[in-house]
This record gives structure tokens, sequence and C-alpha cells, in this order.
């Protein structure tokens, strides 16, 4: 676990294979106010983790904020069951096997005080849950941004992936999800809601976190849909 702002930490998972890329993992945590966890998009809970979280409060809330990011769901399930675990939009059709308690949304949810939600509408893949933490003035993506270092790729992987957008210092969204954006008014719409936030800092499940300057970074990463 690695302090990351006040009240939020961020976790490394394990490196995920996807159509041969090698992708870095990480979540979030956030303690609220009460005291309770809440934990956007878990990876493996290792004993080392499970420890690190028992230091920092009790979790009391789990969000899987995409339909993507649900492979480590059963092992956190099982081990904080008095937990409540909330779905985002199509996850529940897609795991079944996984008692969720609740949807994303936007209206209010029991962290609404501390952390702001949007959905962002409009894309074909999936529809993620961008989360703004008040306090630290963090925006917390997920697949929509990805911010590699230019070096984190080699030989065509690296071609791939600056023409997709994914590398330092100019990220954007990696083109497989520009193009799934079919609904770009609905898009734009959750978009400018992002935007609107004081945003100082961005976190992103895949990437560098970006530490300063949030906002100006988010308004270069979506100047394609915003125009």
């Amino acid at each position: 676990m690695e302090a990351f702002a006040e009240e939020i930490w961020i976790a490394a998972g394990p490196s995920v294979q996807s159509a041969g890329f090698t992708y870095p993992t990480r979540m979030t945590v956030i303690r609220l106010e009460a005291g309770g966890l809440f934990v956007c998009s878990p990876v493996t809970l290792s004993a080392e983790l499970h420890a690190a979280l028992k230091a920092l409060g009790d979790v009391r809330f789990v969000v899987a904020p995409n339909s993507l990011h649900h492979m480590a769901l059963p092992e956190w399930r099982a081990a904080y069951p008095d937990a409540r675990f909330y779905a985002a939009p199509g996850l529940r059709t897609r795991r079944k096997d996984i008692a969720f308690d609740g949807d994303l949304t936007e209206a209010p949810m029991p962290w609404s005080d501390e952390i702001d939600c949007v959905l962002v509408q409009g894309n074909a893949i999936t529809t993620e849950a961008v989360f703004f933490h008040r306090k630290s003035g963090a925006v917390l993506f997920t697949d929509l941004l990805q911010n590699f270092p230019p070096d984190w790729f080699k030989g065509w992987r690296a071609l791939v992936a600056r023409l997709d957008g994914m590398l330092a210092p100019s990220p954007r969204v990696p083109q497989k999800f520009r193009v799934a954006f079919t609904n770009r008014k609905a898009a734009r719409a959750s978009i400018a809601a992002i935007l609107a936030c004081p945003t100082q800092r961005v976190l992103m499940a895949h990437g560098s976190p970006v530490r300063e300057d949030g906002a100006a970074f988010l308004r270069r990463a979506f100047s394609w849909l915003m125009r």
C-alpha cells in the first residue's frame, strides 16, 4: 500500500495479459470520515495486502467500476462478507456467480458525501464509473485512460501503444474505447461533469498516476471528444 494523498492509498496488483500486451494493475483505497474503507477496482488479495487494509480500517464498500474489472471479486467477497459490493452497469449479467449488494449509479450512494460518481455513458464496450474524491482532489479512472511510461512496451508493442495513445507524456483514451463511443452526445455530457470537478490528481488502473495539474491533464486527454 502506498499513500497517495489525504486519506487515499493505492496498491499494485499482478500484471495481466490482454491481446499480447502486459498491463500493470492498480486499486485505490479511500478512508471515509467514519473510518470505513472504500475499495475501487480490487486487485488480487494477498496476505500482505489484507494486513495493510486491516491497519487502515474496516473494508465497508468494494466497487467494480466497469464490467471488465471483476476477476478478484470472489476472493474479496469471501474475505469481507460484511462489506457491501457494488457492480457497474452490465457486470451483474457477466458475473451471476457474485452476490452484489447494489449497483453503481449517479444517484446518492452511501459514500456520496465524500465521493462523487459519474457514469461515462455512450460507450459500446463498457459503462465506466469514474469517481471524484473531494478531500484529495483525485479523480479515479479505470480503463478509459491509460498512462504508461514511454519505455513500458518493447518492439512492435511500443509502436502500437504510441499510436493508441497509451503512453506518457500525452496519453489519451485508447483507440478501441474512442471508436466505441457510439453516442458522443451522451459521452460529452458525462465527461463535462468530470471536467467540472476541481481535479488535482488522476488515478488509473493501468499506468502512472498524475500527481499534479490533474484538471489540465484531463482536458488534454479528452480534447478530441469535447471539440
